[in-house]
């Protein structure tokens, strides 16, 4: 017999617009009634929800060309997340208890149209690993940048979650150097002794132009980025003939205080990406649908084998989200950061 619910549930809502990047004190923990799913709809109990830098751009209101709507005060956060089934429409093949995905999170109960969730299946041995962003890496590295065996791979923002399985990714596709970069010694020191990275790059520790020069003296072949700004410069100047770069992300325009994390303008040198005949490609995960399936299947082998690891942490309870979300956005944590709920409702 299932568990009786609960009368209400908890959300996270936006309770004033933020100065600068957004801080805890700018949203609000909300008790509701349970939702009640519409026809079409299915109740659906969060297990974990993933927090991710796009919700800076979301709540600067910049997002003209985007695919999701902006955040305005009173509105639930939304966002990856991965919940249990607790009741769904005959006729839509899924069963009280299955797990799907979705993007309602920031709740702990959701209502989500039948066509918005995935089922999820036995891939990984932790159904919580759905919630990686190694599908961005993957798709730039394969789809994009064509990686191929032998060549030196540079991987800005290293230290997220996008870049930390990226690297690992380059390894595994034989790139003969990976090199990366982040913000922090420590972090540096971890990319290196726990995910194979040959080489990091600090930011404030001196120009990444020159940072870059020494730790690929012969210049770099692909480039996964999730930054720009100067690192993207700097990657120009050091790209060998041919080089291909894959533009998965803008964080130092998306993390800038004094901008709405809609816009990312740097300066590099045309004049050399003509001449060393660099090609950039923007990633947008719409025009590669099939890169989900490819890397989930890759993904599960590679962690079953010991080969890769899930660099994640998970944050306890509803109540330390806002907090996360504003330490994530800061730059201390590592790898994905995942919301648990297991413990609540």
């Amino acid at each position: 017999m299932s568990p009786a619910l609960p009368a209400s549930a908890t959300e996270v809502r936006l309770r004033r617009l933020p100065e600068g990047l957004p801080r805890a004190g700018d949203f609000e923990l909300v008790e509701r009634p349970l939702p009640r799913p519409a026809p079409g709809e299915v109740l659906v109990r969060n297990r974990y929800f993933q927090l991710f830098a796009g919700l800076r751009t979301l709540l600067g209101g910049e997002t003209e060309g985007l695919p999701l709507p902006p955040l305005g005060v009173g509105d639930t956060l939304f966002g990856p997340a991965l919940g249990e089934v607790v009741s769904a429409p005959p006729g839509s093949g899924l069963a009280e208890g299955a797990l799907v995905e979705h993007l309602a999170g920031w709740r702990t109960y959701a209502s989500v149209p039948v066509e918005g969730c995935t089922p999820v299946g036995a891939e990984l041995p932790d159904p919580a690993a759905r919630l990686s962003s190694g599908s961005a890496a993957w798709a730039g590295l394969v789809r994009l940048a064509g990686l191929r065996e032998g060549e030196t791979v540079l991987v800005t923002g290293a230290a997220g979650g996008v870049g930390s399985l990226a690297g690992q990714i380059a390894r595994r596709l034989g790139a003969a150097r990976v090199i990366g970069t982040t913000g922090s010694p420590a972090k540096a020191e971890r990319l290196r002794a726990e995910l194979g990275y040959d080489a990091v790059l600090v930011r404030g520790a001196g120009s990444f132009e020159e940072q870059l020069r020494r730790a690929a003296p012969e210049g770099i072949d692909v480039l996964l980025d999730n930054v720009g700004g100067e690192q993207l410069a700097a990657a120009v100047l050091a790209a060998r003939q041919g080089a291909r770069f894959a533009l998965v992300g803008a964080l130092s325009g998306q993390l800038d205080p004094a901008r709405g994390g809609g816009s990312a303008p740097t300066a590099v040198d045309v004049f050399r990406v003509i001449t060393k005949g660099i090609t950039l490609y923007g990633l947008n995960g719409g025009d590669h649908p099939e890169a989900g399936p490819e890397w989930l299947a890759r993904f599960g082998d590679w962690l079953r084998a010991g080969e890769i690891s899930f660099p994640h942490v998970r944050i306890p309870g509803m109540e330390r989200a806002p907090r996360a979300l504003q330490d994530m956005l800061g730059g201390a944590h590592f790898g994905t950061v995942l919301v648990d709920l297991t413990g609540e409702g």
